[in-house]
């Protein structure tokens, strides 16, 4: 089972790099952010004739998640990251496909920092670990899979002291992602590939893509019952340099077969 996360920053404006890339590559599970089109402007018609059902939120201008399925109806459990019902962003959205349980997130950017957007950040963060936390006492086969806005470590970055104030790399987002992981989850790319730069994203100023002055800021979280499956992990970078591209490549993982069934049965919220 192939899983991925997109940042496809606008999926009607960059439909066709996305249908090429699905059809290369063939995810069977795939997690899209910052769609930038409300909830009717979702192109499902398009998508749906490629193979991939769909469960998503959307949102005029920014932010927007959604969950492609390949072959099969995802399983639309919630719609919002819970802990704050005046938060109206369209920053997450959760399914159940194929016996997983997806969960697709798009985390506050947080700049310029220090100030209110920042502190947005902070405490979506917590909000997040809350319910990962929760998740995890379910017992169910989780992903957590999206754009978290963080580079978690130095080489999650280009080596740099330009982005030394950016909302991206400050020690307090960093510290949140380390107590999301030490919750239990693994981060499927890190995991299997310790000590190596890689990068998801690549600003478009600067020429930072042709420079190759990227930064990891697409991650991929397996539960504790999922890790053992690992097979591999890795980033289509070379969907970053095509015309009209996104400034963020898809990153994906790959899990062998279970050793065992069991159904997940979820009640949507």
């Amino acid at each position: 089972m192939k899983i991925a996360t997109f940042n496809i920053n606008n999926v009607n404006r960059r439909l066709e790099n996305l249908v090429a890339w699905l059809r290369d590559a063939e995810p069977d599970v795939v997690c899209l952010q910052e769609l930038k089109a409300d909830q009717r402007s979702f192109p499902q018609a398009v998508l749906r004739s490629e193979g991939y059902e769909a469960v998503w939120v959307g949102q005029r201008t920014w932010n927007g998640v959604a969950i492609l399925a390949r072959g099969r109806e995802p399983v639309l459990t919630r719609t919002a990251l819970p802990g704050d019902p005046s938060d109206h962003q369209a920053r997450y959205v959760e399914a159940a496909v194929n016996g997983i349980l997806v969960a697709c997130l798009y985390l506050p950017n947080g700049n310029p920092q220090p100030g209110p957007k920042f502190d947005y950040k902070l405490a979506w963060f917590d909000r997040l670990a809350a319910h990962a936390a929760s998740l995890l006492a379910g017992g169910y086969p989780i992903v957590i899979a999206g754009d978290f806005n963080v580079a978690p470590t130095e080489i999650d970055i280009y080596p740099t002291t330009s982005w030394s104030k950016d909302a991206l790399v400050q020690p307090a987002p960093r510290a949140a992602y380390q107590r999301l992981l030490d919750q239990g989850w693994t981060d499927a790319v890190r995991h299997l590939h310790p000590r190596e730069r890689i990068y998801t994203f690549w600003d478009y100023k600067r020429q930072r893509w042709p420079r190759d002055a990227g930064l990891r800021l697409d991650h991929l979280l397996l539960s504790p019952d999922l890790a053992p499956r690992l097979r591999s992990a890795s980033v289509d970078r070379a969907v970053r340099g095509e015309e009209g591209a996104s400034d963020h490549a898809p990153v994906w993982f790959e899990l062998g077969a279970p050793r065992t069934h069991s159904p997940l049965s979820l009640r949507p919220i």
